[in-house]
């Protein structure tokens, strides 16, 4: 009988062979075996991606019938995978030395430990942090999310400055680490996401359940990052709105949801004119403009799954301030200057 693994590195795929043919050599090499098993779960590929994965015996192939995307494509993924601690981690990520370790130890340490990340360095220049996760996810009132290292578009620095061990309220479904059993009790991820800030839904149900989230920042991966979707694309801002407004609607409670909403959308429209302004460009106004159009044809729905979820609000790693101001009357650009 073969004794099953702490963890289970879980990497999702879709055509990207040459991620795989790039990384996964450096996993292997960097992950201690008797700690994790490895699985590529693949969105049904057309490329050379299982030709690849073929050549390392200790990495087991699961395929998936279509493309379902980042969220539903975990979930029918991870429906057999029995390993107590969940690794879920895109293709293009590069690990470091000893990198499990410390996350393994802090779930054996912490039994309220639901899920946590490790410092994500940008792969392309390792000094400094990567725009997915950073050390550490937060959400301010607006449900708008800062990472300590990355503010909007601004990018620390990595000089140590982030490298506590602290509770945040999203890990960065890069590479994101989280208890089997906790991730079955919440539902997973919300399939309708398709992709992005699904991590940030699933983070807060977490939490709302009674989880803590953490950074363990003596763990360091890089990524790359824009392997599926490259910064700057239609989709990527179409989904990042919407799903954006999925998150409220769901999570927030009662009376504060339909303010929250409300302020999301005007807010919304001034980003969309300030997009024609900066960049004479409607690309933005058109993502804007259908992510809202889906939202509302998805109220029904989302009714229906806020009735789902057993508790609702702002957990206490919320920031209780409002990082628009932050960033446009006061001109932050640093995680640490919210903090003033």
């Amino acid at each position: 009988m073969i004794q099953q693994k702490p963890c289970a590195i879980v990497i999702l795929n879709w055509n990207g062979a040459s991620f795989l043919s790039t990384y996964l050599p450096i996993l292997l090499q960097k992950t201690n075996p008797t700690l994790a098993a490895i699985y590529v779960v693949d969105n049904d590929s057309t490329d050379e991606s299982f030709q690849i994965v073929q050549q390392f015996e200790t990495i087991q192939w699961i395929s998936n019938d279509k493309n379902y995307g980042f969220a539903q494509g975990y979930n029918e993924g991870l429906k057999n995978i029995t390993e107590p601690i969940l690794c879920i981690m895109n293709s293009d990520i590069e690990v470091s030395d000893q990198w499990l370790e410390p996350i393994l130890n802090a779930f054996q340490q912490n039994p309220n430990l639901g899920a946590c990340q490790p410092k994500i360095l940008d792969l392309k220049n390792k000094q400094k942090f990567e725009y997915a996760g950073a050390s550490g996810g937060f959400i301010d009132r607006f449900a708008y999310p800062v990472c300590r290292g990355r503010f909007f578009e601004d990018i620390e620095e990595d000089l140590g400055q982030y490298d506590d061990a602290i509770p945040i309220f999203w890990a960065s479904g890069c590479c994101l680490f989280i208890r089997n059993e906790v991730f079955r009790e919440v539902g997973g991820f919300d399939g309708d996401y398709f992709a992005h800030q699904e991590e940030i839904d699933l983070c807060w149900r977490v939490q709302n359940y009674g989880y803590d989230i953490y950074v363990f920042p003596k763990s360091v991966v890089y990524h790359y990052g824009g392997g599926s979707l490259p910064y700057g694309s239609y989709l990527k801002s179409y989904l990042n709105f919407r799903n954006s407004l999925f998150n409220i609607f769901k999570n927030v409670d009662f009376p504060k949801m339909p303010f929250v909403v409300f302020f999301r959308l005007v807010l919304d429209g001034i980003a969309a004119i300030h997009s024609i302004i900066d960049t004479k460009s409607l690309r933005v106004v058109k993502a804007i403009f259908m992510a809202h159009m889906a939202f509302y044809y998805n109220i029904p729905k989302l009714i229906q799954k806020r009735k789902q979820i057993k508790h609702k609000g702002f957990p206490k790693t919320t920031f209780n301030k409002y990082i628009l101001i932050d960033r446009f009357w006061y001109r932050c650009t640093k995680f640490t200057e919210l903090l003033n």
